[in-house]
Formats: structure tokens, C-alpha cells, sequence
């Protein structure tokens, strides 16, 4: 169930009708892995974390460079040098205490990804390579997992929601 405050906190999700006190509970009751921190992570964090997504689990091995900060808003000129796994965390917990952040400061590979996507509903993917990217979209498929994939480019992006463990349903393959 909700607190008074987390009531008050999503009370504009609470009185869509495409959304609701259940709707509300299932975000609560879902866990998320997030991929990258970076440009297309941050907000995305940010927003599954404002929405009451129950538990995140944020994945990226980076650390924080003065060049980052005109894309990646979650974090400062003082992150600088800083694990951004960490950062973020901190950023997020911030936002919305109700929220399970799990920061892990690793890098994603074909051999850490199955163990790490695991037990969670959906991947967000924001990586910024293929090699990652093709590794996440294979354990998800293998985990039965949809996958949210996004990129982007100079000047242009994409976003695929892939359900590839479906029957004649596509995955994201490089």
C-alpha cells in the first residue's frame, strides 16, 4: 500500500484513468535494469525513479568526465572523476526516497549480463556500443525479458521496445 506521502507524491499518476491506484502499485512492484548512465540513461533513470518504479538497478562501469555534462543531467561539475553508478544512485535516492536504487559499477559483457539482468521485469538499454548492446539484447531473449533499446546519434536517434523471446516476435540483433 501507499504512505500519505507517496499518495501526495503520485496523486496525478493516481487519477489517470490509464493509470490508477493499481497502475501506481505495479510501478511500485516492478524492478528495472537500466543500462548506462550516460546521455540517454540519465533521463531515463530519472523518470522511472520520479514514477515510483519500485526497484532500479543501474549498471555502468563509467566514471564521470567534465565532457559529459552537456548530455548526462544527472550529473555536476563536483561528480567529476566519480563512479557514475554511484552518483546516480545518490541523485536518484534523492528524488524519490521510496525507491530501491542498487548501483552497480561493473561493465556489462556476454558474460555478466545473463547474472545481472536477471530478476527484473524490464531492460532499459542506453549503452553506447554494439558490443553491450548485443550482449544485453542476448540475455534478455535468453531471460525472457523485454528490452527498451535505445541509441542515438549526432543529429538523430531510435527507440525499439523488442519482446524477442515471444514466438515470431523481433529482437534487437547486431
Amino acid at each position: 500500500m501507499f504512505s500519505d506521502e507517496e499518495l501526495d507524491r503520485y496523486q496525478r499518476h493516481i487519477v489517470l484513468k490509464e493509470v490508477g491506484g493499481e497502475g501506481q502499485r505495479k510501478f511500485k512492484a516492478a524492478t528495472v535494469a537500466v543500462v548506462g548512465a550516460g546521455g540517454l540513461g540519465s533521463p531515463c533513470l530519472q523518470y522511472l525513479a520520479a514514477a515510483g518504479v519500485g526497484q532500479i538497478s543501474l549498471i555502468d562501469d563509467d566514471v564521470v568526465s567534465l565532457s559529459n555534462l552537456q548530455r548526462q543531467t544527472l550529473f555536476t561539475t563536483a561528480d567529476v572523476g566519480r563512479p557514475k553508478a554511484e552518483v546516480a544512485a545518490e541523485r536518484l535516492q534523492a528524488l524519490n526516497p521510496h525507491v530501491v536504487i542498487e548501483p552497480i559499477h561493473t561493465r556489462l559483457n556476454a558474460e555478466t549480463a545473463a547474472p545481472l539482468l536477471a530478476q527484473h521485469d524490464v531492460i532499459a538499454d542506453g549503452c553506447d556500443n554494439f558490443r553491450t548492446r548485443s550482449d544485453v539484447n542476448r540475455a534478455a531473449v535468453a531471460l525472457g525479458i523485454p528490452l527498451v533499446s535505445a541509441a542515438i546519434g549526432p543529429f538523430e536517434g531510435q527507440l525499439g521496445v523488442f519482446a524477442g523471446h515471444l514466438p515470431d516476435q523481433p529482437c534487437y540483433r547486431s
